[in-house]
């Protein structure tokens, strides 16, 4: 099970090559000059969005970094001398920052902050790291913004140095110093660690394993550089929401790579979306095989883990101890998703059949006119300092929301669009801070009825308490600190945004190649008075331009021919929407049936999902399974 290994042979006696990955290439063949002209069309049309960092926007943050490298080293030459270190020992400490994510993946984009670790020999303490370093901090007058997160899922000490974002990790080792040549790739390393150490090296040793495990890292990063982009444009790029976060973005290129070994960027994009338009979920993607160590960490196992066989859309990660980052998506985000891979590779066909440019697979999707129904989230605070903690928790909480309507046996769908918008002056005091999100909602066909009322009332309630019940856990509740969910419909939301985002487009949308008319029905959505809401909205049909897979609530519910209790709810049958997608959940994984799990209380989901995605390093978007925390 080590990887790479094994050699495959070339056509016409080249070299032969190393192996990538757990199966076998797709294909070997070689770029033509076409595929190189392609490339060179794709990075041209990377560039206007901000892509590329200039030579001197890279020399300053080697600088930066090569400067908190030095302060690391120096302070932890101080703690040794007091800690009474002799001399000799003091002298070869070491100590070192390490980078990770998208910084050291080489697919930062410009501005982008940048992911570190210092780490530190077995006499430097966590307490240490958290008080004299941040000490140390305060006293450069280069650093600005600093603020410390210790008992996040992930500590970190966040600032700005000389106007570039650091996000620093902190992990300690079992080693009287800190070499510089260190390799963090190694198991042997975590061996007696605390946990927190072990999270805080994850990010940096996935990071490295990912980059090991390509072909060729100049065709990855290009690649990925592209896949980030698109994701981010379409609106799917978000752990905290339950979209990909940066590192399964990069897992995803990683593996078409490895499929794929000596193709360039222009035909790596195209693979990527037929691979994963044709993937069968839930089957994980692995980019090695899992490697069993003596450590006894936990470790993403559906044979051994019952929730692990829940996930929905397992992406590993190679490193030990391997999680799913893909902890948070849902069945209506895997959704969204998979329509998007589909659409991608549609787009791309056309652009290497001659068609259509690449300008074309980074337009945005048409979100505010797809929806029949949308949910505004309002939050709000009176102090602009309030505001930013504020919508930090709300955010992270959002998929509590999206998972309540889910579950509502009269919603197929609930699309929740990552970008916030500030609160339009209409809606608001004069002196309140606002921000909005919205999330597009697909009501389920009703058999034989004329009309049906659909009360939203608990689903929304229920967020809102959990929201105001963590925020008062940990003491962040202020005064003017508002949040609030209210059902509009699509002719409503000028109310609410800028008149350029809610008129239509004449482009056609996104889904409209696939679009079958639907039988107009009447929905009625009722709120009660309780969540300062009394809304009720007689509406048309679900969606104006929905795939028919989308309208089937792919592979959550069986069409809806029997009775309207079997949506995607605990405990109803799973049925799968189309024949390519048919190893939905039924399918048992190693022979175990795989059952709908319980939806976990929000006690559970709080508890599953600490803190830690406040702060949104890659580090802690390898999700905790919830075995690592029981």
């Amino acid at each position: 099970g080590v990887f790479p290994a094994g050699h495959v042979n070339m056509p016409g006696g080249q070299q032969p090559q190393k192996h990538y990955g757990i199966t076998s290439a797709i294909s070997l063949a070689p770029p033509r000059d076409i595929d190189h002209q392609y490339t060179q069309k794709l990075c041209d049309a990377m560039k206007p969005f901000g892509v590329f960092e200039d030579e001197e926007e890279l020399n300053h943050r080697l600088a930066v970094l090569g400067k908190l490298n030095n302060f690391v080293k120096e302070w932890i030459a101080e703690i040794s001398e007091l800690k009474n270190l002799p001399p000799s020992a003091i002298s070869c400490v070491g100590g070192k920052i390490f980078t990770f994510g998208s910084y050291r993946l080489g697919v930062h984009t410009k501005g982008a902050d940048i992911d570190a670790l210092c780490v530190a020999p077995r006499h430097v303490e966590r307490t240490d790291f958290f008080q004299s370093f941040f000490e140390k901090l305060k006293q450069h007058e280069e650093i600005k913004d600093l603020r410390a997160v210790e008992d996040a899922f992930v500590p970190v000490i966040k600032f700005k140095f000389d106007g570039i974002e650091i996000d620093l990790l902190f992990a300690r080792l079992a080693l009287q110093s800190i070499p510089d040549n260190l390799d963090l790739r190694g198991d042997s390393i975590l061996r007696n660690l605390d946990i927190r150490c072990i999270r805080s090296l994850n990010g940096c040793r996935v990071t490295d394993e990912i980059l090991y495990l390509v072909p060729n890292k100049e065709n990855f990063r290009l690649t990925l550089r592209a896949i980030k982009l698109w994701a981010k444009r379409r609106g799917i790029y978000s752990n905290m929401l339950g979209f990909l976060g940066g590192v399964s973005w990069a897992m995803l290129v990683a593996r078409t790579c490895q499929l794929y070994p000596n193709a360039v960027a222009a035909t790596l994009v195209h693979k990527f979306f037929l691979v994963f338009s044709k993937w069968e979920w839930p089957n994980p993607v692995l980019l090695k095989q899992p490697e069993e160590s003596n450590l006894n960490l936990p470790v993403w196992d559906p044979r051994v883990n019952p929730s692990d066989r829940y996930h929905l859309m397992p992406i590993i990660t190679p490193a030990y101890p391997q999680q799913n980052s893909t902890y948070n998506v849902s069945t209506s985000t895997r959704t969204i998703m998979s329509e998007e891979f589909k659409y991608g590779l549609s787009v791309t066909d056309e652009i290497l059949q001659g068609k259509a440019e690449w300008s074309k697979l980074f337009e945005p999707p048409s979100f505010f006119q797809k929806y029949k129904h949308y949910i505004v989230l309002t939050a709000s605070a009176s102090t602009e300092e309030n505001h930013l903690e504020w919508i930090g928790l709300v955010e992270s909480k959002i998929r509590v929301l999206v998972g309540n309507l889910e579950r509502n046996e009269y919603i197929t769908l609930a699309h929740v669009n990552p970008q916030s918008f500030p609160g339009s002056k209409e809606n608001r005091n004069e002196n309140d801070f606002v921000s909005m999100w919205f999330i597009g909602i697909i009501f389920k066909k009703v058999e034989n009825a004329e009309s049906v009322n659909i009360d939203l009332t608990y689903d929304i309630q229920s967020f809102t308490d959990t929201v105001y019940r963590q925020a008062n856990n940990i003491n962040m509740l202020k005064d003017g600190m508002k949040i609030e969910a209210t059902h509009v419909k699509k002719k409503q939301l000028h109310q609410y945004l800028p008149p350029e985002l809610v008129q239509k487009k004449k482009r056609v949308s996104l889904w409209s190649h696939t679009h079958t008319h639907t039988q107009r029905h009447r929905v009625c959505v009722v709120f009660n008075r309780t969540s300062r809401l009394s809304l009720q909205s007689i509406a048309d049909s679900e969606t104006e331009a929905a795939p028919p897979s989308v309208l089937r609530s792919s592979s959550t519910a069986p069409p809806s021919s029997s009775s309207s209790s079997s949506s995607g709810k605990p405990g109803a049958a799973s049925g799968s929407s189309s024949q390519d997608e048919s190893n939905g959940l039924e399918d048992s994984v190693n022979g175990a049936p795989a059952k709908r799990p319980h939806s976990p209380t929000q006690e559970e989901q709080a508890k599953r999902h600490k803190e830690s995605e406040v702060s949104s390093n890659p580090a802690s978007q390898t999700s905790p399974t919830p075995s690592q925390e029981s």
